[in-house]
Parts: C-alpha cells; structure tokens; sequence
C-alpha cells in the first residue's frame, strides 16, 4: 500500500515537508506551548513525576492491552488509563487502572464524550 504524501508544515510559515501536523522542531515547540497555555493548571497537578512512576510500573507488570486481551488480540501498552477518572474523584491505585493501546484509550474517552468538549 503506498504511503500518503507528506504535506507543508501547519506552523505559520515553515516549508517542511511533514506526515503529520508539524514538523519535528514545531511539534516539540507546539507540544511545550500547549502544555504551558492550553492545559488546565490542575491538570498538570495531578499528573506530575509521581503519576510517571506509577504508569511506568504499571505498565511494567501488564505489558499489554487489557481491552484487546479479552477479544484475543495481543497488543503491547501505549496508554494507563484511570477507570474513574481523577477529576471525578480517582486515585492513582492500581485497582483503579487499567492498561491500553492507543485505539481502546481513544475510543474510552470518545464513548465517555470528554474528548474535544463534548461534555
């Protein structure tokens, strides 16, 4: 299957070529833009270096994704996932997540409707 084209760059001005949104030197500067303006302040709170370590080895010890195990597929973990989410009360124990590919992690959020503000 033939890959698609790649296209300009979204950042304003920039000529590169890309195959996704930015380049590589824009999407690190857009990626530190949002995390400083766009994201909620309480956000970055609660998933600080002490949420990385618990991910870390949580994904350490269920190495694949727990939705795609149960129809039989294996894939490896890109996403934990918190079951009941910490702004609606969770916590960061293990009985409260959960490991998946980024497709299950997607389609969670997408079926809750707090993906693009739907809410």
């Amino acid at each position: 299957m033939p890959r698609r084209p790649k296209r300009p760059c979204s950042f304003p001005g920039c000529p590169k070529l890309t195959e996704g949104r930015f380049c590589e030197e824009h999407e690190k500067q857009e990626n530190r833009r949002y995390e400083m303006y766009g994201r909620d302040p309480a956000v970055r709170r609660r998933y600080g270096r002490a949420w990385k370590r618990i991910r870390d080895r949580y994904a350490a010890k269920h190495p694949l994704c727990e939705e795609c195990q149960k129809k039989g597929v294996l894939r490896p973990v890109e996403e934990v996932h918190h079951r009941l989410p910490l702004a609606e009360g969770g916590t960061h124990d293990e009985s409260n997540l959960i490991s998946l590919c980024q497709s299950c992690h997607a389609r969670i959020h997408a079926e809750r409707g707090d993906r693009w503000n739907k809410r």
